[in-house]
């Protein structure tokens, strides 16, 4: 990874140092103790200098006039981006795989690894797995509760499992619905969800007055189920406590809206959606999120959007403060990403 082009090798290494002291100890970093650190053999006026320059070009800033220099958001992302160029581990992918295996739905998945992604980053650890039209049909089970309502069980190939009660305005019978439950799971076993409603259109067309109205049921249940709704993502998020040890230098008001904010689950699915964006596979990192909440302003977001098997696209993500270990939270969603998306359906 190239340096940015107005940074001198030597102003680019006392820079990362600067970060990585700041990241330590969060406390303003003097030019003494980097001059301190063998590597760069130079005195203290020498890096208070490189230090003054950097300040210059808005890599630090200077809370105090006596107080040392703290990163600016354009030095954590150049700090980033020369991690980022690293590649997950196998030994450490494997484990992380094999551990997720032992959950065998992707509800237990998705929660174990956002767990995972917390311990690894101690930061905020967020999973998604988000269902797409080409998600393919494994199963579909129907129960009759009454005489107009009907719940309906849809299992995919990707182990993902989805119910919902259904309400019809006309009555249908237990024999009704075991035959539109054997129809499906002989017929669509295997199909891609967003090809089931067109193919059944084309059927009922062609099906003679009996069987016609066995399928216009089906659709109905279906068109209700899953045609009408969104599949709801599955989605789990731990490890808020971690933020609370963390200076965040906000009115206690401010810091409440935050907290709140990180709460809403529909709030953070689109924030994820934002950043994460295709292609997948490459890993984000987002500096603060001021331009898509203020309440967030103080956060950085690390993660990485992948295609699974079965028409799935799974989210992971770290949020933690600017100040957050950038070097575990990256790991720790690279890991924790390619051993989920390498896990069998």
């Amino acid at each position: 990874m190239t340096a940015a082009p107005e940074l001198s090798a030597r102003a680019e290494q006392i820079l990362q140092s600067v970060v990585r002291a700041y990241i330590d100890t969060g406390e303003p970093v003097a030019s003494q103790d980097i001059s301190r650190l063998r590597r760069h053999h130079l005195s203290p006026a020498s890096v208070r200098n490189v230090m003054a320059e950097l300040a210059e070009q808005g890599y630090l800033h200077q809370p105090h006039t006596s107080a040392g220099r703290v990163p600016t958001a354009k030095a954590y992302a150049l700090y980033v981006r020369a991690l980022a160029a690293r590649r997950p581990a196998p030994v450490e992918v494997g484990r992380i795989r094999e551990e997720l295996s032992q959950s065998h739905t992707v509800e237990e998945r998705v929660e174990r690894s956002s767990q995972m992604l917390t311990g690894l980053s101690n930061g905020l650890g967020i999973a998604a797995a988000i269902p797409t039209s080409s998600q393919i049909l494994d199963q579909v089970e129907l129960l009759l509760v009454s005489r107009t309502r009907v719940l309906m069980i849809v299992v995919t190939q990707d182990r993902m499992v989805r119910d919902q009660l259904l309400t019809l305005e006309e009555p249908i019978t237990h024999e009704e619905v075991t035959a539109i439950r054997n129809y499906l799971n002989a017929h669509f076993s295997g199909w891609r969800m967003a090809d089931i409603h067109a193919e059944l259109r084309v059927r009922l067309d062609q099906a003679n007055a009996a069987y016609g109205a066995l399928l216009r049921k089906l659709i109905l249940l279906y068109d209700k189920a899953l045609h009408e709704n969104a599949p709801t993502p599955e989605f789990h998020m731990e490890g808020a406590s971690n933020l609370v040890s963390f200076d965040f230098q906000l009115t206690r008001d401010r810091l409440r809206e935050m907290f709140r904010t990180l709460e809403e689950k529909k709030r953070i699915l689109q924030i994820l959606d934002r950043f994460l964006e295709p292609p997948h596979g490459e890993v984000v990192v987002q500096i603060g999120m001021s331009d898509e909440d203020p309440t967030l302003s103080p956060l950085s977001l690390i993660g990485v959007s992948l295609r699974m098997p079965g028409g799935v696209t799974g989210k992971f993500a770290v949020i933690g403060p600017m100040r957050m270990d950038y070097d575990r939270a990256l790991s720790a969603v690279k890991h924790v990403g390619q051993a989920f998306l390498s896990l069998p359906s």
